[in-house]
């Protein structure tokens, strides 16, 4: 009969236990983002539409033109589709401040 430490032993040398590989999406957040991808492809034919609404206003609804929301509108839907990158800090070795070294050509 097995022990409990050569079961362990076992799984961890099969790979159980090691979690989700990094980069690997949640099953959950998958879901959320195919649903907006699916909500905004069934709604992109009347979002030019509404964002002219918007940005233009609409008097019979009692809405007045405002364009900056329009804009920021348009631009918090392209973070579905438009990857925002990551911000990275340069340092020097260990963590150092950076040396950074220019020279001009010529004798001296």
């Amino acid at each position: 009969m097995e022990t409990e430490e050569n079961k362990i032993a076992e799984e961890k040398e099969n790979g159980f236990g090691k979690g989700r590989p990094k980069g690997a999406v949640n099953k959950s957040t998958k879901v959320v983002r195919e649903a907006i991808a699916e909500l905004l492809s069934r709604n992109s034919q009347y979002m030019d539409r509404w964002l002219q609404r918007v940005a233009e206003g609409d008097e019979v609804l009692g809405m007045k033109p405002d364009p900056y929301k329009a804009l920021d509108i348009m631009l918090k839907m392209s973070e579905y589709h438009i990857p925002k990158l990551a911000r990275t800090e340069v340092t020097g070795k260990d963590g150092e401040a950076q040396e950074m070294v220019i020279k001009w050509g010529g004798k001296k």
